[in-house]
């Protein structure tokens, strides 16, 4: 039998999918290795071939899915955006219903960690405020294109509009979370979604 190249790759996506689950639903402390092996079918001696230890593993979980995560949700579109405000204003429009009662039910995996485990591991801090700081100069670099550019007001700054917006969001998940009311994270979507229609160059009336 031929055995593909592929499949230990296979098997430790399929590990790092499956322990991104189980982690977002109970946590880091409280995720169960045994639950991650039965949902796979992997064997423990291949989780140990491909991560020694469960922090080995958590930090492949930040590292690669939820750096990903943040990526493809926010940097790549900022990125293509002519328009900064109309590329955050449509991000924000692109969450489903479904995305704000999953926001609600377990909240925000990159924020949730932070919370679980900063003040307890340097190795899981270091990595998940690199991953909030990516995000937040993501904003404030969109944001001074958009100032060059002339779609934003040059009276802003926007080192601090990028911590505003990544706390405004990451804040009204928590919150929506904690009340379980997906009507909190509805709201804090379009309260930003207004105040980033104030950072726009006013139209030049005729």
């Amino acid at each position: 039998m031929v055995v593909s190249k592929r499949n230990p790759d296979e098997t430790r996506q399929r590990l790092l999918q499956a322990a991104f689950q189980e982690i977002h639903r109970n946590g880091f402390r409280s995720a169960s290795l045994d639950s991650i092996l039965a949902d796979t079918g992997v064997t423990k001696g291949a989780l140990y071939h491909h991560f020694p230890n469960k922090t080995e593993l958590g930090y492949a979980i930040v590292d690669e899915l939820i750096h990903d995560m943040i990526s493809n949700h926010w940097l790549k579109p900022l990125s293509r955006a002519e328009n900064p405000i109309d590329g955050m204003i449509g991000v924000l429009h692109s969450y489903s219903d479904e995305d704000m009662r999953e926001g609600c039910e377990l909240g925000c995996p990159l924020n949730n960690l932070a919370q679980e485990l900063s003040t307890v591991d340097e190795g899981f801090r270091l990595r998940l405020d690199g991953i909030f700081a990516m995000w937040r100069g993501a904003v404030a670099d969109a944001l001074r294109r958009g100032q060059r550019s002339g779609y934003v007001r040059k009276d802003i700054d926007p080192d601090q509009i990028g911590c505003f917006f990544v706390a405004g969001m990451e804040g009204g998940i928590g919150l929506a979370k904690t009340a379980r009311n997906p009507e909190i994270l509805i709201h804090c979507r379009d309260t930003m979604i207004a105040y980033l229609e104030t950072l726009r160059v006013p139209a030049v009336e005729a």
